[in-house]
Parts: structure tokens; C-alpha cells; sequence
């Protein structure tokens, strides 16, 4: 044998197993799948809390300020009247006597009215209140997707809702949303 049928043995025999290696390979590829089946679709969601503000009117009722805080008015008025009525009876020392016990209990008569009056007499206003309440709504996560593929069964999160297969690249599910047509 000469040299040159050496190099040639040689060079043939690796171009042999250069093409049994992509034929197997090229093999593999055209045998592996293409697509997942979709077994089970789940959507995740999550509540999302969101303060608003809620603000009323609101009618409020309040004592009035009081301008005589010592209630001297309804003193005098009814000491006065208290004073007269007292006059009116007994005659002498008698009816000093009277007239000041009158005048005396028309000064308390005359404060505890006033005081009454006073605690009664309200105001109404109007004043706005408000507060926070939590508006809540639900937000889409994504879709947890149960699928098979070469007969095992796994979940992958998805943010687009799948049909009935996935695709597959490399021997792994492709999560890649698909194009908008």
C-alpha cells in the first residue's frame, strides 16, 4: 500500500464518522418533540389593596358659646321678681323678712333657669369628614400550566394564557409569549 491510498483510508474513514455524528445527532433532533401538551391551566391572581378617600357633610350639633357664664342675668331678674312677690306678703319686720327670702329664692329660681336655658341652646353646623377606605381588586400574576412532555408531567408559570400545546426548543418547554397577529 502506498502512502497516498493511507490518506486516503484515513481521510475517509473520518469523513465517516464526522457523518455518523450528525446523522445521529440530526437523528436525535428530528425525534425529539415539538410541542408540550397542555394538561391544566391555572390563573394566578393577587389582591391588590388601594386607599381612596371618602369625605361627608355632616350635620354637628354643639352647645352655643355662652355669654353670661356666671348666669348674673337670670340672678338679678329673679331676685328681683323673687324680691317683689315677697313684698306682697306680711306686713312689718315680717314682711322684710319675706321680701328677703324671696329675693333670695328668686335669685336661685332665676340662676338655675338660666343655667337650663343655656345647656339647651345648640348650634348645628355642618363639617366635612372624611376617611380611608381600601378599594380592593384582583390582579393577574400569570398562568400556572401543567403539561406533559416525553411522558413527565411538570408546571411552568406562563404569562400568557396557552392553548392546547407549547412549544418546545432544545428539549425544554418555551415560555416566550407568541407574536401578536
Amino acid at each position: 500500500m502506498d502512502k497516498s491510498m493511507i490518506k486516503g483510508m484515513a481521510l475517509g474513514g473520518l469523513a465517516m464518522v464526522v457523518l455518523g455524528a450528525g446523522a445521529v445527532g440530526g437523528y436525535q433532533t428530528l425525534t425529539q418533540p415539538r410541542h408540550a401538551d397542555v394538561l391544566a391551566v391555572k390563573e394566578v391572581t393577587t389582591t391588590v389593596s388601594t386607599p381612596r378617600e371618602v369625605c361627608e357633610n355632616v350635620a354637628v350639633r354643639r352647645q352655643a358659646p355662652v355669654k353670661d357664664e356666671h348666669r348674673v342675668a337670670g340672678t338679678l331678674i329673679g331676685g328681683v321678681a323673687g324680691g317683689l312677690l315677697g313684698s306682697t306678703i306680711g306686713k312689718g319686720s315680717g314682711n322684710t323678712v319675706a321680701t328677703v327670702a324671696g329675693a333670695v329664692a328668686g335669685g336661685y329660681a332665676g340662676n338655675q333657669v338660666q343655667k337650663n336655658m343655656q345647656q339647651s341652646d345648640t348650634v348645628t353646623t355642618t363639617e366635612q369628614r372624611c376617611r380611608t377606605v381600601q378599594d380592593k381588586s384582583q390582579k393577574l400574576l400569570g398562568y400556572d400550566v401543567t403539561y406533559r412532555l416525553n411522558g413527565q408531567e411538570a408546571v411552568v408559570r406562563t404569562d400568557f394564557k396557552p392553548g392546547a400545546t407549547l412549544p418546545v426548543k432544545d428539549g425544554k418547554v418555551d415560555t416566550t409569549p407568541p407574536a401578536q397577529s
